[in-house]
Formats: C-alpha cells, sequence, structure tokens
C-alpha cells in the first residue's frame, strides 16, 4: 500500500489545474464565434482541462507524471463502463419518447462522422484532465468515492454556462455529471488506458445526447430523465464496488 501524499501536494495541483482549465476554456469559448467551427461539431472549451495538464507537466512534472500513469498504455480493466454509456441514454431517451409519445430522435445538421470524430477529440481533451490527472491525483489522497464525487462536482462547476438556466435543470446537470464521475472513478480505478476508454464514454454520451435529447435548449424535463439515468448508474456501480471489497 502507497503512502498518501501530503495534502498540499495533493490540492495544489488540483487547483492550479482547474485554475488553469477554467482560465483557458473561458479564453477559447471567446473566440469559438471567429474559427466559425460549429458548436454541433465541436465546442472549443472542451480543449481548457488538455492545456491545464500540458502547462502542469511542465512546471510539475514530478507530482503529475504519477498521477498521469496509467492514462495511455497499461492493461485495462474490462471495458463494461462502454456499455453503460450507450445505456444511460437509451433509458433516458426511451422515457423522454414516452412522455413526448413520439421518438426524440433529431439528425444532425452536419454529417455525422465529422461529428463523431471530432467529439472524440473534444472528450479526450476534456477527460485527459478530469480522469487522466484529476482523479488519480485525489485518488492518492482521498478515498474513491469521496474522489470521484468531488471530480464530479468541480467538472460540473466548469461548465458555467449551465447555471444561467433553470434551477432545476442546473440541479439535474449537477447530478448527472457527479453521478458520471462515480462511474467512471469506479470503472477506470488502476486500469490502464482510462484516456481511452473515459474518453469513449464521454464520446457516446455526448452523441446520444445529441441525437436522441434536446437539453440544448433548456429543457427541464430531457436533463432531469438524464441525470436520474446517470445516478441509477452511480449507484449500481458502487453497490458492485463495495460488494466486491473482501470482508474480514
Amino acid at each position: 500500500m502507497h503512502p498518501r501524499p501530503p495534502l498540499a501536494h495533493v490540492l495544489l495541483p488540483a487547483a492550479a489545474f482547474y485554475t488553469i482549465a477554467i482560465l483557458a476554456s473561458g479564453a477559447l469559448a471567446s473566440i469559438q464565434p471567429a474559427t466559425h467551427i460549429p458548436g454541433e461539431v465541436l465546442q472549443l472549451v472542451q480543449l481548457g482541462p488538455a492545456i491545464a495538464v500540458a502547462i502542469l507537466a511542465l512546471l510539475w512534472r514530478r507530482r503529475i507524471t504519477p498521477a498521469l500513469a496509467g492514462t495511455i498504455g497499461g492493461r485495462a480493466r474490462p471495458i463494461a463502463v462502454l456499455l453503460t454509456g450507450p445505456a444511460i441514454i437509451a433509458a433516458a431517451s426511451a422515457a423522454y419518447a414516452l412522455i413526448r409519445s413520439r421518438s426524440g430522435f433529431e439528425a444532425p445538421e452536419h454529417p455525422f462522422a465529422l461529428i463523431a470524430v471530432a467529439q472524440f477529440a473534444g472528450a479526450c481533451a476534456e477527460e485527459i484532465g478530469w480522469r487522466g490527472l484529476l482523479q488519480p491525483l485525489l485518488r492518492a489522497r482521498f478515498g474513491l468515492l469521496t474522489s470521484s464525487v468531488t471530480v464530479g462536482v468541480m467538472w460540473a462547476a466548469w461548465h458555467v454556462q449551465v447555471f444561467a438556466q433553470d434551477p432545476l435543470y442546473a440541479a439535474s446537470f449537477v447530478l448527472a455529471a457527479v453521478s458520471m464521475s462515480v462511474v467512471l472513478g469506479i470503472a477506470l480505478d488502476h486500469s490502464g488506458h482510462r484516456l481511452l476508454l473515459a474518453g469513449t464514454f464521454h464520446t457516446l454520451i455526448n452523441l446520444g445526447m445529441l441525437l436522441f435529447m434536446d437539453e440544448e435548449t433548456g429543457a427541464v424535463t430531457p436533463m432531469a430523465l438524464f441525470a436520474a439515468s446517470c445516478l441509477t448508474a452511480a449507484i449500481a456501480y458502487t453497490l458492485k464496488a463495495r460488494a466486491s471489497i473482501p470482508r474480514t
């Protein structure tokens, strides 16, 4: 069992990462209109966490490198998490279709292949920060569930534009983000290829929301259903993780 790192060795890099990620994402959001890149294809703000990781890797290489171990390469754990993303979307979209009495499928305005590739790149740019660096950084000091929930709250708060929506919408989004963070935190704990797995999960969620939910309009119902579906998955993963702990 590895000794826990000093609190300052965890909190200082975590705070620096978060601050840089927010500032970088804000700057990227401000230049998105000038690039004429459709938001449906790629949100430039997603690159913020990757920029933060790159800067920290230069400033605190000795502290950052161990946390990034397993982000690329290593032995991956079972990839059931990749099935969880589509399952979350399927449950939420099915419930939403029943409520509206019609299918929620909406074809995107741009070529789907282009969107999928760009979304994967954006998701990986995010996840190298959230699950690649921040999660293992906090995990080294705190428990699995505590670190996963903390990352989820920080991840949700990073989406500052959400809090301009209806309070119930914002609360549902926070619940969804925290729940997905718990799923990913448990599924990828001590796993290799975290970036590939987390990035793929994130991409599948984003594509599913794009095709089958209209939460981007600010509608509360689809976001609340999505949050409920994510929470169900998080509870299932938590119960399974606790059941796997050896009893003494």
